[in-house]
C-alpha cells in the first residue's frame, strides 16, 4: 500500500461518478493518499462533503464539477477544471455507469441504447476528452468494466453488452495508446457492495431499496478499491476484482459449457399469450 500511496501523491486524477459506490470510495482514498482530485458526477452536493471530507484531513481540496457523462461538452468542462487548479492531469478514471436488466422481451431498443449511452459512450467521452492531457503527462486512463464483460447472463443483456463492449475497447486502444506512453487498465469487478443495483433501468438511484445480491457474496468497496488502486499503480493490463469473478471468468475461458448449462436454468421462463 506504501508503493501505491507513492504512486498516486500529487497526481491529479479525475473521477467520473465520483458521488456514490466505487467512484465515491476511489475518491476518499485517492485523497487520503494525497492525490489532486477533480470529482466529477451529476449530484454535486455529494461532492462537495466529499471534497470537505478529505480538505478536513489536510489534503489538497478536489476540485467539484457537476457533470453527466451522457451530455456533451460536460467532460471537456471537467478536464479543464483539472489543469485550471492543478495544471495538469496525469490519470483519468473512467467509473460512471449504471445497470440496465430484464429480459430483452420485456426491454425496448430504447433501454439498450440508455444504457450504451451512459457505459460505452460516456467512457469514451472520458477518453476523448482527458486523453490530450494524458498525453502530456504520460498518464493513466482506468475504465471500470465489470465480470460482466466476460459472463453474460439471462437478464442482463444491456448491461452485459455494455461491458462486453468496454473490454473490447480496453483491449484495443491499450496498444494504441501504449505509443503515445499513455497506460490503459481495465477493472473487471464481480460482486462489490454499491448502490449499482439499487439503481432502475432509467438510472435513478432508490437509496432504500435492498440489494439482490447476498452480503457474504460481496466484497467491501473498501477492499475492492485497494485493489483497483494497486492494479494502476502496477501498471496492470487488466484487474479482476474479487475471488468469485476470478473463477467465473476462469470457467467461462476454459470450460464455457458449464455457463451455457448454468445459463439456461436461469432463464426466465415466460408463459406465452
Amino acid at each position: 500500500m506504501d508503493a501505491t500511496k507513492a504512486f498516486f501523491r500529487d497526481k491529479a486524477v479525475l473521477v467520473t461518478g465520483a458521488s456514490s459506490g466505487i467512484g465515491e470510495e476511489l475518491s476518499r482514498q485517492l485523497g487520503l493518499m494525497g492525490a489532486r482530485l477533480t470529482l466529477a458526477a451529476r449530484r454535486r452536493d455529494r461532492l462537495e462533503g466529499m471534497a470537505e471530507r478529505i480538505a478536513a484531513e489536510g489534503k489538497p481540496r478536489p476540485a467539484v464539477v457537476e457533470c453527466d457523462v451522457t451530455r456533451d461538452g460536460d467532460l471537456e468542462r471537467a478536464v479543464r477544471e483539472s489543469v485550471g487548479a492543478f495544471g495538469k492531469l496525469d490519470i483519468a478514471i473512467a467509473n460512471a455507469g449504471f445497470g440496465v436488466i430484464g429480459s430483452m422481451k420485456k426491454l425496448s431498443v430504447q433501454d439498450y441504447r440508455r444504457q450504451f449511452e451512459t457505459n460505452v459512450f460516456g467512457v469514451l467521452r472520458t477518453i476523448y476528452s482527458a486523453l490530450p492531457e494524458i498525453e502530456k503527462t504520460k498518464g493513466n486512463i482506468v475504465i471500470i468494466g465489470s465480470v460482466a464483460g466476460w459472463v453474460s447472463t439471462p437478464g442482463t443483456s444491456p448491461y452485459a453488452m455494455s461491458k462486453f463492449a468496454l473490454r473490447a475497447l480496453a483491449n484495443a486502444i491499450t496498444p494504441e495508446l501504449q505509443h503515445c506512453g499513455v497506460k490503459v487498465t481495465l477493472i473487471s469487478p464481480g460482486f462489490v457492495d454499491s448502490n449499482i443495483r439499487r439503481v432502475d433501468n432509467a438510472g435513478n438511484l432508490h437509496a432504500t431499496a435492498g440489494d439482490p445480491v447476498p452480503g457474504w457474496l460481496m466484497m467491501s468497496t473498501e477492499k475492492a478499491v485497494r485493489q483497483i488502486l494497486r492494479a494502476v499503480a502496477i501498471g496492470k493490463r487488466e484487474a479482476i476484482i474479487t475471488t468469485h469473478g476470478k473463477i467465473l471468468v476462469a470457467v467461462e475461458r476454459f470450460v464455457p459449457w458449464v455457463m451455457r448449462v448454468a445459463g439456461k436454468k436461469m432463464a426466465i421462463t415466460e408463459t406465452p399469450t
